[in-house]
């Protein structure tokens, strides 16, 4: 046991995820607290000197520093490997901080990386032209296409294969179990986002995967509060090259913001259900609607990978979908959209989602902004595209508020 990890408080094997997700946690200090401690506190005090030194060197386990042990974030590292399926989970201060984690203790100039082009956007440019700087190459692919990706590895050279499934925003769904084998033959890692999912929905290393990426900003929260990220895998991975990386760097989730998310852990189960059902049920009164050209969501029979999705994500769409109005090119389309979103009152307009509130955001301006109109439109992010993140109003509320910006395109 390392110097960052504690015992995991009563944890039975035979416990139901639901369980799980409201009772795996630290052990409780001496005062017998029912909800989790938050241990704010920047270091820890050490009972003498060898036991100090014992605690630095890894040879005793303690906490020390909060920017790399504190048993908050340990207690929330800990439900989310349950939840997971995983040895070990590692907190950071968002996703891209853990997905820079993940580059950095993993890769090394003249290592390659193959990558589905339909990832977020801001992946896209840490991936694809920062780590570019420092001689990590990166091969961008169709999202669906497994021989698009075997086509891209470079024996050798390839060390990871990255995946967003569902993709942000159009919902595609990539084949875990067929990637993890591509990955697997050519000796590298597969790495998911299962950002849109959460555990609660698809466990990706019950298929394969080496790593999960999280950022729990989104659904681990649940409530819009706070920034949190997280990388779960196996105890060599994350103790033996990621945590090391963590030590030094310093990219770390402060104890407030994990003690949040352990929080919205207690619930996620019951917030992804709900909200997948409102999701699949607005995603149907969509197609319906005359100004709507496409509605990405695959809860939907017509969704080109249904049947892989509800394999996947444990019958569930999940609680995100978006689509496309219908317009005369892409000038009249971002007019078109844009009067949509600005006609909403209960849709809040951000680009965050996982939200007990509903949100609505434009991803060609947004989310997906900063890439070239080339790149976007190899991901098939248009300017009459549109996401929307259900949260847990009632369904006719949405309809209603949607309904405002349909009826006068129609």
């Amino acid at each position: 046991m390392s110097e960052r990890q504690a015992p995991v408080g009563a944890l039975d094997e035979s416990w139901h995820p639901d369980t799980v997700a409201v009772r795996t946690a630290v052990p409780r200090t001496p005062y017998g607290e029912h909800s989790e401690a938050l241990f704010l506190t920047s270091s820890f005090v050490q009972p003498d000197a060898q036991s100090a030194a014992a605690r630095f060197a890894g040879d005793e386990e303690g906490f020390i520093y909060s920017r790399f042990s504190n048993p908050t974030v340990a207690s929330m590292e800990q439900r989310l490997a349950a939840l997971e399926g995983t040895e070990c989970a590692l907190a950071t201060s968002s996703g891209m901080g853990a997905i820079t984690l993940l580059m950095l203790g993993l890769l090394r100039g003249g290592d390659h990386v193959v990558c589905s082009r339909s990832v977020f956007g801001a992946t896209v440019k840490l991936i694809g032209e920062i780590f570019a700087r420092f001689g990590v190459e990166t091969s961008f692919v169709s999202q669906t296409d497994v021989e698009d990706w075997k086509a891209a590895i470079r024996p050798g050279r390839t060390r990871l294969l990255f995946a967003e499934t569902p993709s942000n925003p159009l919902a595609e769904v990539c084949d875990i179990a067929a990637l993890a084998g591509l990955a697997h033959d050519c000796d590298a890692l597969l790495v998911v986002d299962n950002c849109f999912c959460s555990p609660a929905l698809q466990r990706p290393t019950e298929f394969g995967a080496d790593l999960v990426m999280h950022s729990g900003t989104k659904f681990l929260d649940g409530q819009g509060r706070t920034l949190a990220g997280a990388l779960c895998g196996s105890r060599e991975i994350i103790e033996s090259r990621l945590l090391p990386v963590q030590r030094s760097a310093g990219i770390s989730l402060s104890p407030f913001n994990a003690w949040v998310v352990l929080k919205g852990l207690e619930t996620l189960s019951l917030r992804m259900q709900a909200q997948s059902e409102r999701a699949l049920e607005l995603a149907r009164w969509l197609q319906q609607q005359p100004a709507v050209a496409r509605v990405h969501y695959p809860g939907l029979e017509q969704h080109p990978q249904h049947a892989l999705a509800m394999r996947q994500q444990s019958g569930q769409g999940g609680a995100v979908l978006s689509f496309d109005l219908a317009a005369d090119g892409p000038a009249q389309a971002r007019e078109r959209a844009f009067a949509l979103i600005d006609a909403t009152r209960l849709c809040s307009i951000t680009a965050n989602f996982g939200d007990t509130r509903s949100t609505i955001t434009h991803p060609a301006s947004t989310s997906h902004g900063r890439l070239s109109e080339q790149q976007r439109a190899a991901a098939g992010i248009g300017q009459g595209l549109i996401r929307i993140g259900v949260g847990l109003e009632h369904p006719a509320d949405l309809r209603a508020d949607l309904s405002r910006g349909l009826a006068p395109l129609a």
